[in-house]
């Protein structure tokens, strides 16, 4: 290849690039206005039902949502090294690196399924009985807890899938220190996904 031939390649590469990562926040942003939007409904009922959502709130595991916490935080952090690694050219620690955030991220559905899990013995999800005869404030706060935490839940699980192509990609060396806009987009997903549930963690695990 003559050196306009590379020049005019390596100027496509930037662009493809470019509006790769413009694409990636886009969807990001499409992504801020939905959970936006939820977070104003929640708003809007806390401040109509204050005591009854309190009441409500009582009913979480501080702990674990503060151990989901520290796993999404570090997650975000492993996530971020595997860039810098790859751009040092060092693709095996990046590999295990995203690997790295994929434990964490399964370990967080883990907690999650078990806490939903415990919600479900003693009765209180959507439809039940118990939770039917409660005050309309906590049966809003039990509906907005299920729809936005497993919204959230959903978004991990497609970023396990996500990240899991990252890894292949890594691996077949279709992510180099050259060209590694695809784990750029693919962590700044995943720090959407963290993100958002800083927002969810205080709304509902601590606001009492």
């Amino acid at each position: 290849m003559t050196s306009g031939a590379a020049a005019v390649a390596q100027g496509h590469g930037h662009r493809d690039d470019v509006g790769a990562k413009l694409g990636m926040w886009l969807f990001l942003f499409t992504e801020l206005i939905l959970f936006g939007g939820m977070f104003i409904v929640y708003a809007v009922y806390r401040f109509s039902h204050p005591t009854e959502f309190h009441v409500a709130a009582t009913e979480l595991d501080t702990l674990v949502g503060t151990i989901n916490t520290i796993i999404l935080l570090t997650s975000s952090l492993t996530v971020a090294m595997s860039i810098t690694a790859i751009q040092k050219g060092n693709k095996w620690l990046s590999f295990t690196l995203v690997g790295f955030t994929v434990m964490l991220a399964l370990a967080f559905l883990v907690n999650k399924y078990f806490e939903w899990g415990h919600k479900f013995e003693v009765g209180l999800y959507p439809g039940s009985a118990i939770l039917l005869n409660k005050p309309p404030g906590e049966i809003l706060y039990f509906g907005l807890y299920y729809v936005m935490t497993g919204l959230h839940a959903l978004h991990v699980i497609i970023g396990v899938v996500v990240l899991a192509g990252m890894m292949m990609f890594i691996a077949k060396d279709k992510i180099t220190r050259h060209s590694y806009v695809r784990l750029e987009a693919g962590g700044l997903y995943w720090h959407l996904v963290d993100i958002i549930w800083i927002f969810l963690f205080p709304l509902f695990y601590l606001l009492h």
